[in-house]
């Protein structure tokens, strides 16, 4: 799975989800043109200009948790898609399956609010 924007952390991506998000309701418009583009669905999404491609909307969220960097990635572009990873300091081997859990339950913790989500993919699973 490549990684949207650019993460603070230079380690590699050791675990990820991939998470379907519920169909945003169409915009009203009161003027002719295009809708607007889409809102980030989690306050905590913070804008992450590209700069090979400004006109790219992506959103991200980082923070360190126990086992490394947790990362947030929505991209307006595919809007119906909310990413997570786990980034860490281990080069060619897997996380162990605890890492795993408590990475799925970090995830959980920050998407909560947005209610259960259906899991589109991931590597590795708990």
């Amino acid at each position: 799975m490549p990684s949207l924007g650019a993460s603070r952390s230079r380690w590699p991506v050791t675990a990820w989800l991939r998470l379907r998000l519920p169909p945003a309701p169409a915009p009203v418009l009161l003027t002719k043109g295009p809708p607007p583009p889409p809102e980030p669905p989690l306050d905590l999404l913070r804008p992450e200009p590209i700069a090979t491609d400004p006109r790219r909307r992506i959103f991200a969220f980082e923070e360190e948790i126990a086992d490394g960097l947790l990362r947030l990635v929505w991209d307006s572009d595919d809007p119906d898609i909310l990413e997570a990873e786990l980034r860490s300091p281990l080069y060619d081997e897997r996380p162990p399956p605890e890492e795993v859990a408590r990475f799925w339950a970090a995830v959980k913790a920050r998407v909560g609010a947005l209610g259960p989500l259906p899991v589109d993919g991931a590597d590795p699973r708990p």
